[in-house]
């Protein structure tokens, strides 16, 4: 005898909201591919513009553990994009500097990241487009802001710029 599975009685937000992602990542990856990217080297090069950070710092952006933090900028730093400096305020540390090479790279990656968001928004009516995110940005600000500690932690997501 097999037990009836229990009546869903909400939408499944969890799926959803996973599925989109995952697709959403994996076309982000195969179009910075193109241009010999990931997007955790998009996300470095990208944040490292934006001010002076340390590997640590990029890394808690990025969501990436210490290691791979360490391997992307090996990368980056192999390929001329990127580069470890000491830091001009802090002379204990250091921080990921993006050379004129990378800055032109990450402009470029940014233009692919933003051409694959615009697209998903874009196969959505213009109304529900504002709508969506709208809703999304009110999750992320509201009730899904702060993640919930337990015994048997979840995988984090990528945290908000």
């Amino acid at each position: 005898m097999t037990a009836m599975a229990p009546t869903r009685t909400e939408h499944d937000l969890s799926f959803l909201l996973d599925h989109t992602s995952h697709v959403l990542r994996t076309q982000m990856t195969a179009r910075l591919g193109e241009i010999g990217l990931t997007p955790r080297m998009h996300c470095v090069l990208v944040h490292a513009l934006e001010e002076e950070r340390t590997q640590a710092q990029l890394a808690e952006i990025g969501d990436m553990d210490k290691t791979t933090m360490v391997v992307t900028v090996d990368t980056l730093e192999q390929a001329g994009l990127a580069e470890r400096r000491p830091s001009s305020t802090d002379r204990r540390a250091r921080i990921i500097a993006v050379t004129e090479a990378g800055a032109k790279v990450a402009e470029q990656s940014q233009r692919i990241v933003d051409e694959v968001h615009r697209s998903a928004l874009h196969s959505l009516p213009e109304e529900e487009r504002t709508t969506l995110v709208r809703a999304l940005n009110q999750l992320v600000s509201g009730h899904l802001e702060t993640p919930v500690e337990s015994a048997r932690p979840a995988r984090r997501a990528r945290q908000k710029n």
